[in-house]
């Protein structure tokens, strides 16, 4: 006959595995990978013109879009911004983040980037900010509620490693944090997987994509054909408390005349894991 301590630890294992197998578990499981809405970096599609990209990427299937500088500028006067807003919703999409907006000392020249995130509805701006820019974004991310998020961009630049990001958010305004792009993560030989959760609680944007090898010079592959664990990504991200209105955007940087075969790839294996978290 078992002990009584064996007998309690083995009831206590099994209620743990009962509950996990419970269909509340699971319906607070699905609850969870639902809020991780899978958009597109819209420099993936940079050999379109900005209307045709963005049709291309809700015909894939995305209903997120991030806008880099040269398809939506930051210095759109309003009638040019009111145009791209009506263009979007048109197509169904949502703006999720604007990026990467490189940012200085001028506080006034950094005040107009927020001026255009607020007139565009954007949430987040994806950023490489100098030391210098710190003190006008704690002001700028308090009086706007516009989310800063550090883009890392692999060896030699400044934000290589994510304990670069972190020294450089510490002390500042819980609304500067992180978009981890995963590729250029690996470029630095940096785990994705850990990053994600390093930068809890602070991560804003994800740039979703894959490379080859980590090193620095190196090629863009389909997700999951590289070093990138997909599943174990989303996972992550479900753990960790990823946010709602964070930017999830998928990036693809090869083949940018004619990308469209490999984007669907890409984000066939995106969706394929994100139903397994």
């Amino acid at each position: 006959m078992p002990t009584p301590a064996l007998s309690r630890r083995r009831l206590l294992s099994a209620a743990a595995v009962s509950a996990a197998a419970s269909p509340l578990a699971a319906i607070a499981r699905e609850a969870a990978a639902a809020d991780l809405n899978l958009g597109i970096q819209l420099y993936s599609l940079r050999g379109y013109k900005a209307e045709e990209a963005m049709k291309h990427a809700r015909d894939i299937g995305f209903r997120f879009v991030e806008f880099y500088g040269d398809m939506f500028p930051v210095n759109s006067d309003a009638a040019a911004i009111a145009a791209m807003k009506k263009k979007v919703a048109d197509l169904g999409l949502t703006i999720s983040a604007h990026g990467v907006n490189g940012f200085g000392g001028d506080a006034a020249a950094n005040r107009k980037v927020f001026e255009f995130a607020k007139a565009a509805g954007i949430p987040t701006i994806s950023a490489d900010p100098a030391p210098e820019a710190f003190a006008s974004l704690d002001e700028l991310v308090k009086e706007f509620d516009i989310r800063i998020a550090i883009h890392n961009h692999g060896p030699k630049h400044r934000y290589n490693k994510v304990v670069d990001v972190l020294r450089a958010i510490e002390g500042h305004d819980p609304r500067i944090g992180a978009c981890a792009d995963l590729g250029h993560y690996i470029r630095s030989a940096e785990k994705p997987v850990e990053v994600i959760r390093l930068l809890k609680g602070r991560l804003y944007g994800i740039h979703l994509k894959d490379f080859q090898d980590q090193q620095d010079v190196t090629k863009g592959v389909i997700l999951g054909k590289g070093h990138l664990d997909v599943p174990a990504v989303m996972a992550a991200l479900v753990q960790t408390g990823f946010p709602k209105d964070g930017a999830l955007s998928l990036e693809y940087e090869e083949n940018p005349q004619n990308p469209l075969d490999d984007i669907r790839q890409c984000y066939a294996v995106a969706k394929d894991a994100m139903a397994k978290v």
